[in-house]
């Protein structure tokens, strides 16, 4: 487990935070929790979490790890983007409310310009996922929108 709560290292904030705890650290893999309350953001009636919502966790779980990166060498917790996957795999259609999910994140590429690739899963009794995320997290953020907004207005 990290000495930073989950808020420090993510650059969520409030309801958008689906994660609970990290769990365990290493230099290239993270592992994350989320126990399912019934009252969460993107959860249906009865309480349950659509299985989409998983490509979510994992993401959140990579941003994690780069946040608990940029926290030990005391920089700022930075936004990054995940740019999608080619193939996510879920053997339920939702995750029953009270589940304890288990979220795992390993890179397996990264580059000097900030693309990245992971391996994900999710795991709880009776529940398995899994699938290959692409991210992208920008050198400098602020030129990146800067270049986004000026190449907009020119459009």
């Amino acid at each position: 487990m990290t000495p930073w709560p989950i808020a420090e290292v993510l650059p969520h904030a409030g309801d958008m935070i689906l994660l609970d705890h990290v769990e365990e650290l290493e230099a290239d893999r993270i592992v994350c929790t989320r126990t399912l309350q019934t009252d969460g953001l993107f959860q249906d009636p009865d309480g349950s979490l659509p299985a989409w919502v998983g490509v979510e966790l994992m993401a959140q779980s990579i941003a994690a790890w780069a946040g608990c990166r940029a926290r030990a060498d005391q920089q700022p917790v930075q936004l990054g983007f995940l740019l999608g996957t080619r193939h996510y795999a879920c053997n339920v259609d939702a995750f029953p409310a009270g589940t304890c999910l288990r979220i795992e994140a390993e890179r397996s590429f990264h580059d000097e310009h900030g693309m990245g690739v992971f391996n994900c899963r999710i795991d709880a009794p009776g529940i398995h996922a899994e699938a290959r995320l692409n991210v992208y997290r920008p050198p400098d953020a602020d030129a990146f929108f800067k270049q986004i907004a000026g190449e907009t207005q020119h459009d």
